[in-house]
């Protein structure tokens, strides 16, 4: 067990366990949409139902198959029917309010129309905007307007050829210093800074010990190094020890030769739980026992710390504590991109080692521009407070929404201070119903479901920025607030009733998905709907809530 004086500060986190009749509701009702999915599929092989899908050619049934029915038989028959709440087109800048493309379907979210009419001012509560960089007005976007002028748009090389400004090599100056690193190189694509790097660190031979809710790229990076990958639960340090000692007593299988390196992968904040990584732990385990760790702050680097310095200045560590630094430009400073910072040595050897590197276009010079005049602000080198003023804003925000949430009774994950705010929705049901009746109140969020997380733990997941006013954060809570008075304060009882009380609405959710129930009325399903609960019916149909 580790000791308490490992942290400068409390480390608060919470994860509630779902409750037992919530799982076994949520269970039950993917059965239901499973069954109903294999009564669909069986209705369009026989013509009965018009197909969508991909599928063989009539001449090509005898080949391997391109198209797997099962593996798709989750996207075709329950994704689709809430897939209108994902890939908005938006039109303006994503900032703290943003404007939206409004489409239709009529072929129940196979295919979009867009109407031509525009949704104006809908609060964003989606975007990785922490800092409120994302504007097109201001001073980040006056001077990537001037580096326009200057140096184009694209650069149409490699670094290792006619790609390498004097921008880049000023940017990796300022990424090194402001990390307190020695070295640190820039890279155009976030999710590439992982997968491309970690196969250049990593490979046959080597152990990498990653955390079970890791991003997809550190996943992928992972799998290309060739090296053994063994997880470990989530920021569960007793079974990181488990598997660091395990691997020092055990050695390479067969061979039971050391491990040529241990890599361990984690993440700042984790951006599907709002958690923070046990960092002083970490670093106390990777010491003890030799090994290595790769930190992923792509949502952490200027959202947590008093300097914007992310999970690294938050918990008061030594930079050089970290073996790997690694980052991207998306979200607090937004660009686009990512770094990787550390030892001179480590970054000469990625210089000439890494994929992305080497084979990967150059930064383009505005997107390079908008970094290093957002990153200077934070810094406050650019002669204004503005920078410590947005850092306190994104931290107020934070644990106001945070608190506002819990005290209305919801469910909410992850750390007090993070600023990304997961809610729990549990049930299929609510993942289609939450983001359409929060978008006609324009307020755009996110809302997420399986694969991406456990079939048991759906969720809305908010970002919170220091863009937003204490207004527009009472704006958003406002239809949950109403919701929650019309209820006990169960955060889950108000949805067993089939009734959504948005803003003093009552909004009878299943009477209109009956009403469209493949295509057509059903009225067996209408006569049930007092039998069971409302998550058994939510995918059933329904191209709109």
């Amino acid at each position: 067990a580790f000791e308490t004086f490992l942290y400068n500060k409390a480390f608060v986190e919470q994860f509630e366990e779902t409750p037992l009749l919530v799982a076994v509701l949520t269970y039950v009702g993917y059965g239901i949409l499973t069954i109903f999915g294999y009564l669909r599929d069986f209705l369009r092989h026989w013509g009965m139902e018009k197909c969508h899908v991909a599928r063989e050619r009539e001449e090509q049934k005898d080949f391997v198959p391109l198209y797997q029915d099962f593996e798709n038989f989750y996207t075709r028959n329950l994704y689709m029917r809430i897939r209108d709440n994902w890939n908005r087109p938006i039109c303006s800048v994503p900032g703290a309010k943003m404007d939206l493309l409004e489409r239709a379907s009529k072929d129940y979210n196979w295919t979009f129309q867009h109407t031509g009419k525009v949704v104006k001012d809908v609060i964003n509560m989606g975007s990785y905007n922490y800092l409120g960089f994302a504007e097109n007005t201001g001073r980040c976007a006056d001077a990537a307007t001037e580096s326009t002028h200057e140096y184009g748009v694209g650069v149409g090389s490699t670094r290792y050829e006619m790609g390498n400004l004097d921008l880049h090599e000023d940017l990796e100056q300022l990424v090194a210093r402001f990390l307190g690193v020695e070295s640190s190189m820039a890279f155009g694509m976030g999710f590439a800074t992982n997968s491309m790097n970690i196969p250049a660190l990593a490979g046959k031979g080597c152990l990498i010990l990653s955390d079970e809710l890791n991003h997809a790229s550190l996943v992928l990076g992972a799998r290309l190094s060739g090296s053994i990958i063994r997880v470990f639960k989530h920021n569960n340090m007793v079974s990181l020890e488990k598997l660091l000692r395990d691997a020092i007593v055990h050695g390479q299988p067969r061979t039971r030769r050391p491990w040529k390196k241990i890599l361990i992968l984690v993440e700042g904040i984790y951006s599907m739980e709002g958690s923070i990584v046990r960092l002083p732990e970490v670093i106390a385990l990777k010491e003890r026992y030799k090994a290595f760790l790769y930190l992923d702050e792509a949502h952490s680097i200027g959202a947590l710390g008093p300097r914007g310095g992310g999970v690294v200045d938050y918990f008061g560590l030594d930079p050089k504590d970290v073996d790997i630094m690694m980052g991207t430009f998306t979200k607090s400073f937004g660009a686009a991109g990512g770094y990787i910072g550390g030892k001179r040595e480590l970054i000469d050897y990625l210089r000439s080692h890494s994929h992305s590197a080497i084979y990967a276009t150059s930064m383009s010079p505005p997107v390079s521009q908008q970094i290093i005049t957002s990153m200077k602000i934070i810094m406050g080198e650019d002669g204004t407070t503005l920078g410590g003023v947005r850092l306190r804003q994104l931290s107020e925000n934070t644990t106001y929404f945070r608190r506002k949430l819990r005290e209305m009774g919801f469910i909410i994950y992850g750390n007090d201070d993070s600023p990304v705010v997961p809610m729990m929705l549990y049930m299929p049901a609510k993942i289609g119903a939450f983001g359409r009746e929060m978008l006609k109140r324009n307020i755009g969020t996110v809302v997420v479901g399986f694969p991406a997380t456990p079939i048991i733990e759906s969720r809305a997941r908010f970002c919170v920025s220091a863009a937003h006013t204490r207004d527009i954060l009472d704006t958003v809570s406002q239809p949950i607030t109403d919701q929650s008075q019309r209820t006990p304060p169960l955060p889950m009882a108000h949805f067993y009733l089939g009734v959504l009380t948005v803003q003093g609405q009552s909004i009878h959710l299943f009477d209109e998905w009956v009403n469209t129930v493949f295509n057509s009325p059903l009225h067996l399903l209408k006569c049930m709907k007092t039998l069971f609960p409302l998550s058994l019916f939510t995918l059933l149909s329904s191209e709109k809530v």
